[in-house]
Parts: C-alpha cells; structure tokens; sequence
C-alpha cells in the first residue's frame, strides 16, 4: 500500500496542473485566437512588402547586367571592326 502511496505522490500536482489547463482552455485559447490573428496577417503584410522589395531589386539589377553586356558586346565589336581595319590597311600597304 506505501508504494502505491508514493507512486502517485508526485502525479498529484500534474493532475492539477492538467485540471487547471483544461478549465482555462476556453477562456485562454480565444484570447490567444483574437490576438494571434492580426500578428498574423502583420506578419504576412511584412513578408509581401520584402517579397515586393527582393523582386524590385532583381529586376533592377538583371537590367544593370544587361546593360553592362551590351555595352562590353558594343565594345568588343569596335575593337574587333578596329583590329580588322589595321589587318587591311597593313595588308594594303604591304
């Protein structure tokens, strides 16, 4: 009988604790519904406007390396029409 005793000795206050949760579950748990809604759709609200920002970003700098290529490709077609016309005119006058 002492074993069973002090078997559940130590439960005695988990039960209660179990008990108390139950009974403030339905108090608790739609404060928590009420207040966990806006902090929700804040957070959601805040992660469009970064999403919207990164996309903005890419875009601008897809466009500045596309810029950056075609002026390198404009610049190598100078200097290979260049390199071509110093060939001819060598060839010419030798």
């Amino acid at each position: 009988m002492a074993l069973m005793g002090n078997g559940l000795k130590g439960a005695v206050p988990s039960i209660r604790v179990v008990l108390g949760v139950a009974m403030a579950a339905p108090i608790v748990l739609p404060a928590v519904a009420i207040v966990s809604r806006p902090l929700a759709k804040s957070l959601i609200k805040g992660y469009l406007v970064l999403a919207d920002t990164i996309e903005e970003f890419a875009a601008e700098a897809g466009e500045q390396i596309g810029d950056l290529v075609a002026e390198v490709k404009a610049e190598r077609a100078t200097t290979l029409r260049a390199a071509a016309a110093a060939a001819a005119k060598a060839e010419t006058a030798g």
